[in-house]
């Protein structure tokens, strides 16, 4: 067991590491509002301030955020410490949510706004502009939404 919360605290740390470098090297190479090409038409890195939520709302408001993110981490640390019995799958999914959810609440702490650069532009939807921490955040919540499916599946066969 001990083992097993090691790992989930060295993948907690390498994912907070990795979204973190990532903004670094965006901070230090590009100026505010500069865009670079990656795939013409569809993807660029774009260095953006983020001082509110996903889409930049409740810009400015970073009190809310902070209670907001200490109360989520409390209780993701609680569903990860729960979950130890689970499948694999499901213990990712709260090792991911902590990692983004710390990735975002460093840069609010630190800077007051959020570092974001990954520019999508969709069949001609210009996507809002995001970062590391979100995407693993959405890999996390999609992962939790499988693993509680399945979880619901597999009782369900078993209440037959």
């Amino acid at each position: 067991m001990l083992v097993s919360y090691l790992i989930q605290i060295v993948l907690i740390v390498l994912l907070f590491a990795l979204d973190q470098l990532s903004k670094l090297l965006v901070t230090m190479n590009m100026s505010l509002g500069s865009s670079i090409t990656i795939i013409d038409g569809f993807f660029n890195i774009t260095y953006v301030r983020n001082t509110g939520a996903g889409f930049s709302i409740l810009e400015g408001h970073m009190e809310f955020f902070y209670a907001i993110t200490i109360v989520a981490l409390i209780f993701l640390i609680y569903l990860l410490i729960r979950s130890q019995k689970d499948p694999w799958y499901s213990k990712i999914s709260f090792v991911l949510m902590i990692g983004g959810t710390l990735g975002n609440f460093y840069d609010r702490l630190v800077n007051r706004y959020v570092v974001d650069f990954l520019d999508f532009d969709i069949f001609g939807y210009d996507y809002p502009i995001f970062n590391l921490a979100d995407v693993f955040l959405v890999i996390g919540v999609g992962l939790f939404i499988i693993s509680y499916i399945l979880e619901r599946k597999e009782r369900n066969r078993y209440e037959l």
